[in-house]
């Protein structure tokens, strides 16, 4: 009977690697106020190691299902730690934003080495100025050891449906925090058609060093012990994933 729950419990800890995976959702592509477009989304990462190197590689389609061109854009947060997200926001201009009609997205990442999950955004508030332009500012914090250089803050707008409607990254001044120092960020998304009656947002905020603070943190020994168990166990057997994720739009 012993031997039997012993098996159970070690089934049970493998399920999260049998079908655990990297996704791309809530996607949709739309026009800026400037005439481009814009394919913009979220990579979720249901792994339990962090990933980088995160490229997302776009076919686009014309209306008649010919391939226009293939292109790549960069997730905005360049560790997405265990059970976060990372946007994405490819633009295009000219002809091909006037002929992508739909598109096909691959995604492309490498297993990534834990980060100490302590760069941390402490108060934030979304409002527009007299122009319509939407403004997010708030207060970013190094909750770590030590100094965090080149800090950004990435937010994610969803629109009514809960898809990515815009997306935007910056970097506070100074760029680097001292520990436990704090600075004051501006976030600025200019598309107004686009953003108009969007009230729900996201913040990310990271460092070279460090990775942002989790939406709901758990003891910070249980992240690093069982994040560094589950790197260490996926880059055993594996040192590349590749997740092709085919989410085809429409023009509407």
């Amino acid at each position: 009977m012993e031997k039997s729950i012993l098996g159970l419990v070690i089934f049970s800890s493998l399920i999260p690697f049998a079908f655990a995976e990297v996704t791309i959702q809530n996607d949709q592509k739309y026009i800026g106020d400037d005439g481009s477009l814009h394919i913009v989304g979220e990579i979720i990462n249901d792994l339990e190691a962090p990933l980088n190197q995160i490229s997302v590689h776009v076919t686009l389609f014309n209306e008649n299902q010919n391939v226009i061109a293939v292109k790549e854009t960069n997730s905005l947060v360049n560790t997405v730690m265990p059970g976060m997200k990372g946007p994405f926001d490819l633009i295009l201009i000219n002809e091909e934003a006037v002929n992508t009609e739909s598109y096909i997205l691959e995604l492309d990442y490498e297993i990534s080495p834990p980060k100490s999950q302590v760069i941390e955004i402490t108060e934030s508030e979304l409002s527009r100025d007299n122009l319509g332009n939407l403004m997010i500012k708030g207060t970013v914090a190094n909750q770590g050891e030590f100094t965090a250089n080149t800090v950004a803050v990435i937010a994610t707008l969803y629109d009514n449906e809960g898809n990515v409607a815009a997306v935007s990254r910056v970097h506070p001044e100074p760029d680097y925090l001292k520990t436990k120092d704090n600075a004051f960020f501006l976030i600025s998304v200019p598309d107004k058609i686009q953003t108009q009656g969007i009230d729900k947002y996201e913040l990310i905020a990271e460092s070279e060093e460090f990775a942002a603070v989790p939406e709901f943190p758990i003891g910070t020994l249980i992240v690093l012990v069982g994040t560094l168990s589950a790197y260490i166990g996926i880059t055993k057997f594996s040192g590349k994933f590749i997740v092709n994720l085919i989410s085809a739009t429409n023009l509407k």
